[in-house]
């Protein structure tokens, strides 16, 4: 995939943290410093991308090679100098930018023409370190995430180059950081239908945080199916060229994150009872589900099926 050269960054969906100190205090589970959150009922949510970067090795791919034929480099600029898909097909930062420009733009529509509610937009906050968010304190050992508590994605910097070179368990490439960025936008999506507010169970293979983890991967691939028809402010397209090995890449990219996946290349048994985000097959899954039928409705079905791997 590129990014149109002719594409225009909107600067003002993302907020660019450089470095940062003490914060709000986060929260745990399972000794790993994943942010949590309070909702309707007391409800304590837990809503990232898991993702433990000591625990996970893989094969490095160099950015700009082999059939992923985008020349994405890992450089981090300032934001203000993002402001073309030609910045963004050379410069993460900016490629950040312009994904998040082209998901808000797609739920901009989508959510209006497949249910009554308007989409909110907000943003994502790009850090390095950690940063204060409204679910307590960012570090890079989180992961990125989605906050409900003050409607905001966040996204270490580090995390996104190793996603970005291949260094993850997965095979990285540009749209491998598209599909990060669509499932925790999914995460809002689920926020603005209330979902997120009737979560309860945290941990088992049919946990609700498991279903909502499921569905947000599918969300992610509804963006995915119409990424390419995604425009800028003007009516640019924003991504073009996106081909099957694009594809193949958000799918390994959600391969690597599943539960059981995390807890084999940790060195441990696979134990059902901790999983907090599903199977690799049950994200491949859901994510295909949502690239093959692109709707909200279609992802709903995680929330209530009982097969969760298809």
């Amino acid at each position: 995939m590129r990014f149109n050269p002719k594409a225009r960054i909107d600067q003002s969906q993302t907020e660019n943290r450089e470095g940062g100190g003490g914060g709000l205090g986060g929260g745990g589970l399972g000794g790993l410093p994943i942010p949590t959150g309070k909702l309707g009922g007391g409800t304590i949510v837990v809503i990232v991308l898991y993702v433990v970067f000591q625990l996970i090795s893989g094969n490095s791919v160099i950015p700009g090679t082999g059939s992923n034929s985008s020349n994405v480099s890992d450089s981090s600029g300032a934001t203000s100098s993002c402001k073309t898909g030609a910045d963004a097909n050379n410069n993460m930062d900016c490629a950040i930018d312009l994904f998040t420009e082209s998901i808000q733009n797609y739920w901009s529509g989508a959510l209006g023409e497949q249910t009554r509610l308007t989409y909110e937009p907000i943003k994502t906050i790009k850090y390095s370190g950690q940063t204060d968010s409204g679910c307590g304190t960012a570090q890079s050992a989180m992961g990125p995430f989605y906050c409900p508590n003050d409607k905001r994605v966040y996204i270490d910097k580090s995390f996104m180059k190793q996603m970005l070179q291949g260094q993850l368990g997965a095979k990285g490439g540009p749209f491998a950081l598209g599909y990060v960025l669509a499932h925790e936008y999914g995460h809002h999506i689920e926020d603005q239908l209330g979902i997120l507010g009737k979560m309860r169970t945290q941990q088992g293979p049919k946990s609700d945080s498991v279903r909502v983890e499921l569905m947000a991967d599918c969300l992610g691939g509804t963006w995915a199916k119409y990424a390419e028809k995604t425009v800028d402010d003007a009516g640019n397209a924003i991504i073009t060229d996106l081909n099957k090995d694009d594809v193949a890449r958000a799918i390994d990219a959600a391969q690597a994150v599943g539960d059981d996946r995390i807890q084999q290349e940790s060195g441990g048994q696979v134990n059902q009872e901790a999983w907090t985000h599903g199977s690799s097959a049950e994200r491949v899954h859901w994510f295909s589900v949502g690239m093959d039928r692109g709707t909200i409705a279609a992802c709903q079905d995680v929330i209530t099926t009982d097969d969760l791997d298809g």
